[in-house]
């Protein structure tokens, strides 16, 4: 833990664990953004188990693990820490987290402000996953979003849905975009990498990042790739791991295609790949704001990307920043990639892609937000 800061001045973030995900990604950027707006910043986690993203993390961002093992055993901790801390605002982000931050904050009877976020499309995300307790969200957020004082969606998309979700008033939600560009974006990516599918002369490599679990569709990619390289040559790699990383390489090799597919798992730095890369492809079955995208974009890299509902089509302007292909569509999938495979979009001359999700500009708004600047 590091040295105690000014509560007067303090923001809190807080998250179930500083594990490589796009909630906690951007969240680490957004503690960046804070601190060098001149706010002291506390980020605190329900469990240190996933640390991969430790290093990425500013020294001035004091760490505060609350060692609770799940979410809902943390709301003694989150309980005693705000009345201890007294921040100016508590940012929460997940949909479990952020009920467990309004409870607490309640309980404690403090004057914090309590910002929550959403950061994904919640009735899919509901819909496609296998606990419990998500069927329980809606109830829960309606039960307890109220007592925010502000809710903020990643997308447009994402708020849409939220509210008819939710039923939540629709003053009561805003929309900020993630802070997913910055310095250190650019930094990682020139990074050297010794791989020798990146070696000149060697066929252009298609990528594919995030965890290996059903939204992501890595199935449909696999599918789409094998069509692509029944046309030309070319390679796929996909960087991440998850529940459905076995069967991915066994779906490879009944394809035909393992020996042109790479799964190196999890990586530090996606970045390196991903300005090196020909194509950037996001095969999603829903998304809250798919970051990846963004940071595609931001490197000149062409992207293919499913019009999932999500952010995708935001961000690439139904079509203008990169090739939109239907949910699902194997064929549509193939056809987009071989496309910016033979004739790239000129990324490099769209930067209005990319700036609005600068961490600079973001990092402000949520200050405003988290200190009483919209009100």
């Amino acid at each position: 833990m590091r040295s105690a800061s000014n509560s007067s001045n303090k923001i809190t973030l807080f998250l179930p664990s500083i594990g490589y995900g796009g909630a906690e990604r951007v969240t680490v950027n957004l503690a960046e953004g804070i601190v060098a707006l001149g706010f002291d910043v506390d980020l605190v986690f329900v469990t240190s188990d996933d640390p991969p993203l430790l290093t990425d993390i500013p020294e001035a961002v004091r760490l505060i693990d609350l060692d609770a093992g799940r979410v809902a055993a943390s709301l003694p901790k989150l309980i005693r820490y705000l009345r201890r801390e007294q921040p100016v605002a508590l940012l929460s982000a997940l949909e479990h987290t952020n009920v467990i931050a309004l409870v607490a904050a309640r309980l404690a009877r403090v004057d914090t402000r309590v910002v929550v976020s959403v950061h994904t499309t919640l009735s899919r995300a509901i819909r496609d996953s296998t606990l419990l307790r998500a069927r329980m969200f809606p109830l829960l957020m309606r039960w307890s979003y109220p007592w925010a004082t502000k809710v903020v969606a990643v997308s447009e998309a994402a708020r849409e849905d939220l509210l008819e979700t939710t039923g939540l008033a629709p003053d009561s939600v805003k929309v900020i975009l993630n802070p997913v560009v910055t310095p250190a974006l650019f930094e990682k990516a020139k990074a050297p990498l010794p791989h020798r599918w990146f070696a000149p002369g060697e066929p252009p490599v298609v990528l594919g990042v995030g965890r290996m679990v059903t939204a992501k569709n890595f199935q449909l990619l696999l599918k789409a790739f094998a069509r692509v390289r029944k046309e030309l040559p070319a390679r796929l790699i996909l960087l991440g791991e998850g529940e459905l990383f076995s069967s991915l390489k066994q779906q490879a090799r009944e394809l035909g295609i393992a020996d042109d597919v790479e799964m190196p798992g999890f990586t530090e730095n996606p970045y390196a790949y991903m300005s090196r890369a020909k194509v950037f492809v996001l095969s999603s079955i829903f998304e809250g704001l798919p970051t990846v995208v963004i940071e595609a974009l931001a490197l000149a890299t062409p992207v293919v990307s499913t019009d999932c509902p999500g952010g995708s089509a935001e961000i690439l302007e139904h079509g203008r920043y990169g090739i939109l292909v239907p949910v699902n569509d194997e064929e549509a999938m193939a056809g987009g990639i071989l496309q910016q495979l033979r004739e790239p979009a000129p990324l490099s001359e769209m930067p209005g892609s990319w700036q609005p999700y600068e961490l600079t500009g973001i990092a402000k708004e949520y200050i405003s937000c988290l200190t009483g600047g919209m009100e």
